[in-house]
């Protein structure tokens, strides 16, 4: 995204984080060069965020809170927000979601889930689409979609269900070793006790029909017991809250996990194409 396009379309935490900056920044009788010396970066950079210019890394908010906080923990705050702000605007609000679920029962049909995704991959991913994005901007998200990783680790723990059609396992992306770690890294986490990973095969049905057919899906327990779906298509997203269409997705997804490998002889393909075992 070109430097203008940001300034334009900077968010409002993002806005206040670079007028929160500037006011301590001068507080403390820094100028730009000596800011961003302290934390590491250029004066360039740090004038960058100040404008919005380039909105501020998650690295970065954890260096202006320790060194211009003033223990006030705004940037530490701010932290969330920023990083929701930086993922394309059909998907901001199925952030908040997954971040917060209680269950997350996911169906993807062309690439490894974006949860599961090692940083080369989703760069492969994103460098790789259309429109051309800048190399900041793919950087940006690549970082967004890592840290939604942190959904493995919190507490409570999430219950996390992911079915990938076998297709996904194939499909190169980047290179052979990008491919052989991104396969390591979801043998990892189909290994953890929060997590389950099946394989629904090529040929899961007599001439190959299942019922995934219609395309990917994620069920959503909300921790007040909502159910969801949410879809994505080409940019776009749905998120559909009718019981009834809920149910008959529910129904859909089980009906795909009864077709799919189970969880140990997923995990044993996925470990023999990454070249774990023979």
């Amino acid at each position: 995204m070109a430097k203008a396009d940001n300034k334009a379309m900077a968010g409002g935490a993002t806005r206040l984080v670079s007028h929160l900056a500037r006011a301590l920044r001068e507080k403390e009788n820094l100028t730009q060069k000596a800011l961003g010396e302290k934390l590491g970066y250029t004066g360039s950079a740090i004038s960058a965020m100040e404008t919005c210019a380039q909105p501020p890394s998650d690295q970065m908010l954890v260096k202006l809170e320790e060194a211009i906080g003033a223990g006030l923990g705004v940037f530490e705050e701010a932290r969330e927000w920023v990083r929701l702000e930086k993922f394309p605007l059909h998907f901001q609000d199925f952030a908040v979601l997954e971040k917060e679920a209680l269950t997350l029962c996911m169906f993807e049909t062309h690439v490894i889930n974006g949860l599961f995704q090692i940083p080369a991959y989703a760069r492969g991913l994103i460098a790789g689409g259309f429109p051309v994005l800048s190399d900041e901007r793919v950087e940006e998200l690549v970082e967004g979609r890592m840290a939604r990783a942190e959904l493995f680790k919190r507490e409570p723990v999430a219950l996390i269900e992911l079915i990938l059609d076998e297709s996904t396992l194939y499909r190169g992306v980047g290179s052979k070793a990008i491919m052989r770690e991104q396969l390591q890294h979801l043998a990892e986490l189909a290994q953890r006790r929060n997590v389950t990973v099946q394989v629904l095969p090529l040929d899961s049905g007599f001439s190959g029909e299942h019922a995934g057919a219609r395309g990917g899906m994620t069920l959503i327990e909300t921790p007040k017991h909502d159910r969801l779906v949410y879809m994505e298509t080409q940019d776009e997203s749905l998120t559909i809250s009718d019981r009834a269409k809920v149910s008959l997705y529910s129904q859909r997804y089980a009906r795909m996990r009864a077709q799919a490998l189970g969880p140990r002889e997923s995990l044993g393909l996925i470990q023999r194409l990454a070249g774990e075992k023979q």
